[in-house]
């Protein structure tokens, strides 16, 4: 039997990873405000 929502790790990375953020003006936005409080970068 499959696991259901086996997503691969690279597909997940291009989606939601630091490049992935870096590209769009909103994700740069959200990685400042997530360094403004003080927060650990924590994307894939």
């Amino acid at each position: 039997m499959h696991y259901p929502r086996r997503v691969s790790k690279t597909k997940r990375v291009r989606k939601f990873g630091f490049r992935a953020r870096m590209k769009t003006k909103a994700g740069r936005k959200m990685i400042n405000r997530k360094r403004r409080m003080g927060r650990r970068i924590n994307v894939v």
